[in-house]
């Protein structure tokens, strides 16, 4: 079960925020496009001091501009719901704002302000809202909101008034009661009925929520924690990260399983049956009920005569379920990621997230890794209604023309190359001074386990990378659970762990285990670091490949203290100075901690769960769910504060800074620091320069202040 958990985190994180759903992208401005597309052909170097340009890659897609059709842009779009009157409404997740598209396909803001997140009610831009991913609609024009962020569920009256219908903001839980009283833990879908009633998704309490027009919230299925698939009545039915409701004019629910790879359906009664999928068996076969294979079905929508729509998130494709429980492909290609537009299979989309069904029997779908919106008619012709998709891809080329998907971190030599995990494309790209790019080893594409040479060698989802004195890298590859070696000559070995076995034993080789590793590093004597997300430690392994826990015990928490007595909160980051010390990007307690060579856990700077963007000395200062940590030779810390879209520094002294982008400003303005970012996951340090991967592409800063 954890490897599956693993599995689903890494594969969501390839493509969106890391701020746990997180794991976030940006847009840019044409002038913009024109100058990095100079600066990144000449690999760089026309780069002014303390500036910010585009080593290589491409920056394109993610933006928040409000307009008609394609000259509109969204932010990791979650999800879609239509109105009588054939307006579509988007929560625009990473933009932290609900969007409206007229039927003409005119864009606006409808509630909350670009980039400001927070649990405000108001009207309109004064409301506030913290990654908003679900949203419907019910016959009197309300719009009702899954506020994933804030764990609440707002409504919209149809002047934009904003309040908040039940849930407290930043209080997770699974408490049934009336309006603030109840509690919910990251509700991702949401849908209504004829009657007024609401339900909610509530993904990491693995359930199902009602809630009547007067408030009241009970759970209709399921039993918070507990992670299954059974099928039963109410509480002793079981889901497994749900992430998408819908409703039929008989009363039924039906839910997107997600991480069980199937749909499933509650009667008005609460009895929960599997309609289509079969439980643990992912894949992408058209046939009827359980010998159907779905693939981390996103959400779910119904028409007027029964018919289910579906969003795959990792097939990039939008499957049809007739009442009888028949499915079909209505449009894309299981595997194919794209953004062209075309009729069923000629079709392709990047993570579908929603999906809405207007009188017509139109869908639109909420393409959240093209940014875009889509329409799909009857006969399954795709076409683009708002929004521009980004330009990804796995191009070996030199700047501007070579291209990325999701590179996550990166790391240097002493050459001044930069080695990328190239999360998205399954493989380890490099880029030398000049801005050349080539893949080091694996295949676009290609997932697997395979130890060997360059092409021959395969990775799951790879998120961190280090090297070492010899040229040697280093991959956390996530998704296998193991740590991997690559030698300057591209040869592929698997120093620690076992693929898709999670645990967290220490040991040797292959007999460790790990639970979704996602940052490495190495320090002078050939050892290697990493932080072993979901097993909230942070582990060591001599260069023979014995494993060690050097700090933390499984279970979350934020204590100082040495060894196992310190605790973590999924940890992402890690680094070494030159006398040994390790640093931690500790994302979820939004700290930075500091671990002596003899296992002594301070926090450097922040306060756990403290989040912000406020400069200052040690717990003073707050950072935003930071992912991406890096030392440089004076001791000198940078954070890659990622959900507050900067850079940060923090000098030996505990002094934090921010150096690069401004807090909450998601987007790619080149340039004069501090320019702009978007949700940069990864940071890296060579002399007097800054590596920092963001959407697409790798950013530079020369002559970092």
């Amino acid at each position: 079960m954890g490897a599956m958990i693993a599995n689903e985190n890494a594969t969501a994180r390839a493509r969106f925020a890391a701020a746990m759903g997180s794991c976030k992208r940006h847009a840019k401005l044409l002038a913009a496009w024109l100058l990095l597309a100079c600066i990144g052909a000449c690999g760089g170097s026309t780069d002014t001091a303390g500036s910010l340009a585009l080593l290589a890659g491409d920056m394109g897609g993610a933006g928040n501009v409000d307009g008609a059709g394609t000259a509109a842009s969204f932010n990791f779009p979650g999800s879609v719901a239509t109105d009588s009157a054939g307006n579509l409404y988007v929560a625009d997740g990473e933009n932290h704002t609900i969007r409206k598209i007229t039927p003409a396909g005119a864009v606006s803001t409808f509630a909350g302000t670009t980039d400001i997140f927070g649990s405000a009610d108001g009207t309109g831009a004064a409301a506030r809202f913290n990654t908003p991913r679900g949203v419907a609609t019910d016959s009197a024009g309300n719009l009702y909101v899954a506020d994933e962020g804030n764990h609440t569920i707002r409504k919209i009256t149809p002047a934009g008034v904003v309040s908040t219908l039940a849930g407290t903001a930043r209080l997770t839980g699974s408490t049934d009661a009336t309006g603030a009283a109840a509690r919910f833990n990251a509700p991702r879908g949401v849908t209504t009925d004829g009657a007024g009633n609401v339900y909610v998704a509530d993904m990491f309490n693995h359930t199902i929520r009602k809630i009547t027009p007067a408030g009241v919230v009970s759970t209709l299925a399921g039993t918070a924690g507990v992670i299954g698939s059974t099928d039963a009545a109410g509480a002793a039915a079981s889901f497994f990260l749900p992430r998408g409701v819908a409703t039929d004019s008989a009363g039924n629910v039906y839910v997107a399983d997600t991480s069980n790879h199937t749909i499933r359906k509650i009667t008005p009664a609460g009895a929960v049956t599997t309609l289509a999928g079969t439980a643990g068996t992912a894949g992408s076969t058209d046939a009827t009920g359980t010998a159907a294979r779905l693939r981390f079905p996103r959400g779910v929508a119904t028409d007027s005569a029964g018919n289910l729509y579906v969003p795959e998130l990792v097939n990039n494709t939008i499957r049809k379920i007739t009442p009888a429980g028949v499915v079909t492909t209505l449009a894309g290609t299981a595997g194919s990621v794209g953004s062209a537009d075309g009729t069923g299979a000629a079709a392709s989309f990047d993570f579908p997230s929603g999906v809405a069904v207007d009188s017509a029997s139109n869908v639109y779908v909420a393409d959240e890794g093209n940014h875009t919106i889509r329409k799909i008619t009857p006969p399954g012709v795709v076409s683009t209604l708002a929004g521009t998709a980004g330009l990804i891809g796995s191009t070996d080329a030199t700047g501007a023309a070579a291209r990325f998907s999701g590179p996550r971190r990166v790391a240097t030599d002493s050459a001044g190359n930069v080695y990328v995990a190239d999360e998205g494309n399954h493989t380890i790209r490099k880029i030398t001074p000049a801005g050349v790019v080539t893949t080091l080893a694996g295949t676009a594409g290609s997932v697997g386990s395979a130890d060997g040479t360059g092409a021959a060698a395969s990775f799951n989802f790879p998120s961190g990378v280090a090297t070492d004195s010899a040229g040697n890298v280093y991959v956390a590859d996530s998704s296998n659970n193991t740590i991997r070696k690559i030698t300057p000559a591209g040869v592929v070995s698997t120093l620690a762990g076992t693929p898709g076995l999670a645990g967290s034993t220490d040991a040797t080789g292959a007999a460790a285990r790990f639970n979704l590793p996602s940052g490495v590093a190495t320090d002078s004597a050939g050892n290697v670091y990493v932080a072993d997300t979901l097993n909230n430690t942070i582990r060591k392994i001599t260069p023979v490949g014995v494993v060690s826990t050097l700090a933390g015990t499984v279970g979350t928490g934020s204590a100082d203290g040495t060894g196992a007595a310190a605790s973590f909160n999924s940890p992402v980051g890690v680094a070494a100075d030159s006398a040994g010390i390790i640093y931690v990007a500790d994302t979820s307690n939004s700290t930075i901690r500091k671990i002596t060579p003899a296992g002594a856990v301070t926090t450097l700077a922040g306060t756990a769960a403290g989040f912000g963007s406020v400069d200052g000395t040690g717990a003073a200062a707050r950072f935003n769910f930071p992912s991406g940590i890096a030392t440089d030779s004076a001791g000198n810390v940078y954070v890659a504060d990622t959900s507050n879209s900067t850079i940060r520094k923090i000098t030996p002294a505990g002094v934090v800074t921010t150096v690069v982008g401004t807090a909450r400003r998601a987007d790619f303005a080149p340039g004069a620091l501090p320019g702009l970012l978007a949700f940069p996951p990864g940071v890296a340090v060579s002399g007097t320069s800054l590596y920092i991967t963001l959407n697409n592409g790798v950013a530079v800063v020369q002559n970092v202040p």
